[in-house]
């Protein structure tokens, strides 16, 4: 077990007094540095080797002083000698050395002079002997106490992950695979970290592995099973003629070695393997996101991507801070200078429970641990300004605070492990503050992580509501069009009778399900979901529900960012974050966010509404009918025609070739694709056909009876009967007058949504939208960045890209009231003039026109013009964003809902 720092400084001390007067090199080296790994406790012959034999570049051979394989290196010289040459001699040891072997650390010394080189840092410390003592936290990595840097693609983290990919890998070639190969590694990681953090002696399982297992790897698997059956075994209950190499090794409980798993059968490469695991410093390994990057080794096609399978810290902390971390660091703040209160908050602390209902590899209960534990260690520090004589009496959070459930099982043992792995972490980080070694050997308690569907396991039969404060987490980003067949079931399971439900996303499950589980307690939840929550038609069906049947208040919310994790090649997702209660709060607050990829800025409000600005409690329904006294939508035209109907530049050409008199009944059709691209597209329309024309076009008359056909044929009922008109497209909707045309589906990257003007003569079909109208000003003000801002928060997705929704986003839109002449006729001008100049790029698409770097300026003026007009016909206000514009259109929607009702 590792010494406490107050001995090792006391150690350190006694050892410069001793050496403080050496002088020769070759005389007393050996021994010098036996003594100084002994100042940590340390047997210099468990960890590293004297004149180790290296191959330099070329031909050249040296040795080593002093070698720690994949830790350490010492160059040591006679006093006096140039120490700069010293480190360039050390540096021409690496390239004879394997990748897994090369050092972290440099120390150079002449017995007077220390010179530590942190190679993975880059810093290096000088001191004299005498002042070894003020600096013997820089060798924390020799006891254990190594202090962990989480990055968000930590080299070693992806390192450690590959090395025990490769592992796995040549275990399951053998046979060796499902739930005991991933028991197996998941032992494994425990016993790498365990030896490398103090858990264990100091290279105690690679000594081992080294000394008491057969190069050729054929008695690994049993020496294997050996030292499980005894880890196991408390002391006492040993077996007296035990290996001493064995019974070396503590009890560890846990239940982490109790079930037997079938003997592994090793070879020489797969030793090999498993002792270049052991040769990296696991005490550098971060359980916080290591989890996640050791689950996704067993997918050889995640594995190619590691860094894009963890969610990094900082998104994590997003959730966790406003959750619940920063309410306990306010009330620290509070109560610090008063030692009673300090102590009851202390108590709360250790009372608190926390559930993680998807928990993965428990990335989400590992950092709460963590930061739930770094308070109490400052809570300590305020407490026991004296020396503490028992720390384990003075450290009250522990793990079975934290409950999770997880659908895979290999996921469920991560994180119960990794549980273990953090809590040691912080207690090494007490240790280190109150100079006495802390750690929870055998281990007691545990996580409490559940292996099922957590839509079918009863939270309650997890952790009582009566004892749990907080459910957090990111259940799976599946939408409607990605559910299998066991999704779509769970979401019938969890939503019933709910009417819609089936377009939402999978992750509304757990919402739902939170929202029964928290009825009538103080429990807060926060979720990461994919934006699409918050936006379009399922808003009006999940928070409907649970506004109206659970009485849930939105806390705080993180709006649309992107949740990478800025690894290579990740694919990034647009998530919101959402915490609610049971009971309302008079602290809320909205991260904003100027774009995706930025850092928010807190906002505090009085409350926020489901589309995560502030506003009231409302969700926006289907309406058959505009909520405004405006003209109606529709659709456009539905052909059902098999294609009879349609024709591109070429096809009419060469109908008009043969048949003349088809002319007057050819009309320019408008999709959506041909009209954003640009193309022309030609259709039959045959709506006032003249009989005895018809006998003068014989492929018209082909076309039309193979319409005739395609219905009498169709399995509809409907379709059928509209085989009675085959002539006619099978929805006629027409505009017998001028019309707005809307894309029904548009990208999101562009500001505007392209929108056309045209006369009756134009066949719209049904990729469109239209809307009759005499004046352009109704086409002015949907074409402007006010109604956008209204798309962007109604409008459904595809994938990331507007649906326009005619019953969701147009019928719900507030037009503007009252609006004078002049602002009319005013926005009648600048909506012509957003015509004129698109006119002006006759030879570019409107897809080019409003892309948003190809954009004219001379097109975004005209737009920014009208913007401005439309603006002045709602409010003289000038807005900042598009925030505010949301914020002022909730509010006129409202008004216009409480006069229709």
């Amino acid at each position: 077990m590792a010494l406490s720092w107050n001995e090792i400084k006391n150690r350190a001390i006694n050892f410069s007094k001793e050496w403080e007067s050496e002088a020769r090199e070759h005389a007393e080296s050996q021994s010098f540095w036996n003594e100084f790994f002994n100042i940590f406790g340390i047997s210099r012959k468990r960890v590293a080797s004297f004149e180790e034999p290296v191959k330099k570049l070329g031909e050249k051979r040296g040795r080593i002083d002093l070698f720690w394989k994949g830790v350490l290196l010492v160059e040591h010289k006679s006093k006096g000698k140039d120490l700069d040459k010293a480190y360039t001699q050390a540096l021409d040891y690496f390239p004879g050395l394997k990748e897994a072997e090369l050092p972290k650390y440099i120390l150079i010394s002449d017995f007077e002079i220390f010179r530590l080189y942190d190679l993975e840092e880059n810093t290096t410390h000088e001191f004299n002997i005498n002042e070894l003592y003020k600096n013997v936290n820089l060798f924390g990595f020799i006891a254990g106490y190594t202090k962990h840097k989480v990055v968000a693609e930590d080299p070693i983290n992806i390192k450690a992950a590959l090395l025990m990919g490769k592992l796995h890998d040549a275990l399951k070639e053998t046979g060796y695979d499902g739930h005991p190969l991933e028991h197996f590694l998941v032992r494994l990681l425990f016993l790498l970290f365990a030896e490398d953090t103090a858990i264990f002696e100091k290279r105690l399982f690679t000594e081992f592995l080294e000394n008491k297992t057969h190069e050729d790897g054929s008695d690994v698997g049993s020496k294997l099973a050996e030292l499980y059956q005894v880890l196991n075994t408390p002391q006492e209950k040993r077996l007296k003629n035990l290996d001493e190499s064995v019974n070396a090794f503590p009890y560890v409980n846990g239940r982490l070695f109790e079930e037997f798993l079938p003997i592994v059968s090793f070879d020489t490469k797969m030793r090999e393997a498993l002792l270049e695991c052991c040769y990296l410093d696991w005490a550098l390994i971060s359980p916080a996101i290591f989890g996640s990057l050791f689950q996704s080794i067993m997918d050889k096609a995640h594995r190619r991507n590691l860094g894009a399978h963890y969610t990094s810290e900082g998104n994590i902390l997003k959730l966790i801070k406003p959750l619940f971390l920063d309410e306990l660091y306010e009330k620290f703040e509070k109560v610090k200078k008063n030692k009673t209160k300090l102590q009851e908050f202390h108590k709360e602390l250790s009372t608190l429970h926390f559930l993680d209902p998807a928990c993965g590899s428990g990335n989400f209960l590992i950092l709460s641990y963590r930061e739930l534990r770094k308070l109490e260690f400052e809570i300590l520090k305020l407490l026991h300004v004296e020396s503490v004589l028992d720390i384990e009496a003075i450290v009250w959070c522990d793990v079975d605070q934290f409950h999770g459930i997880e659908y895979e099982e290999f996921a469920a043992q991560i994180a119960r492990v990794a549980m273990w792995l953090i809590d040691h972490q912080m207690n090494m980080m007490i240790s280190e503050y109150f100079g006495q070694y802390f750690a929870r050997l055998p281990l007691k308690k545990s996580a409490n992580i559940v292996h099922g569907n957590s839509l079918h396991v009863e939270w309650e039969d997890v952790i009582a509501k009566d004892k749990l404060s907080f459910i957090l987490g990111n259940p799976p980003f599946i939408g409607k069009q990605l559910q299998g067949k066991e999704q779509k079931e769970d979401m019938k399971k969890i939503f019933g009778k709910v009417q819609g439900a089936g377009v939402l996303d999978y992750v509304t499950a757990w919402y739902l399900k939170a929202a029964r589980y928290i009825q009538n307690t103080n429990i807060k939840v926060a979720f990461v979901s994919t934006n699409s929550i918050a936006q379009g038609e399922q808003v009006g069906i999940l928070w409907k529900e649970l506004f109206d049947n659970y009485k849930i208040k939105i806390h705080f919310a993180h709006q649309t960012f992107n949740w990478s994790n800025e690894a290579k090649a990740n694919a990034a997702v647009h998530v919101v974050i959402i915490g609610f209660a049971n009971f309302d709060s008079d602290n809320k607050t909205i991260f904003e966010y100027e774009d995706i990829k930025a850092e928010p800025h807190a906002k505090s409000v009085k409350n926020i509404n489901p589309y995560l600005v502030e506003g009231d409690d409302f969700v926006i329904e289907k309406r058959r009918k505009p909520i405004c006294d405006v003209p109606n939508i529709s659709f456009g035209s539905m052909p059902n025609d098999g294609g009879n109907f349609l024709l591109t530049d070429e096809d009419k050409a060469e109908l008009l070739l043969q048949e003349p008199m088809a002319e007057k009944y050819i009309k320019p059709l408008l999709s959506a694709s041909e009209f954003l691209n640009g193309k022309n597209r030609w259709c039959l329309w045959l709506e006032d056909l003249e009989p005895n024309d018809l006998k003068s076009m014989p492929q018209v008359k082909q076309r039309i009876e193979n319409v005739k056909k395609l219905r009498e044929e169709s399995t509809r009922e409907a379709t059928k009967k509209l085989a009675e008109y085959p002539t006619l497209f099978g929805e006629n909707r027409q505009s017998k007058s001028n019309f707005v045309l809307i894309p029904l589906h548009s990208s999101e990257n562009r500001i505007y949504i392209p929108m056309g003007f045209f006369n009756e003569k134009y066949i719209a079909n049904n990729s469109t939208s239209t809307i009759p109208i005499n004046s352009l000003s109704h086409f002015g003000i949907l074409t402007s960045l006010m109604h956008m801002t209204w798309v962007k928060y109604t409008a459904g997705r595809i994938k990331s890209d507007y649906r326009y929704s005619n019953e969701l986003v147009y019928n719900n839109y507030p037009f503007p009231k009252n609006v004078s002449e002049k602002n009319r006729l005013h926005v009648e001008e600048k909506a012509q003039k957003v015509l004129e100049v698109r006119e002006s790029f006759k030879d570019s698409s409107l897809a080019d026109l409003y892309d948003p770097l190809a954009m004219p300026p001379k097109l975004k003026k005209a737009h920014q013009e009208l913007d401005k007009a439309v603006d002045k016909c709602y409010t003289n206000k000038i807005f900042k964003n598009d925030k505010e514009r949301i914020e002022f259109l909730f509010e006129l929607y409202e008004e216009y809902l409480g006069e229709s009702n």
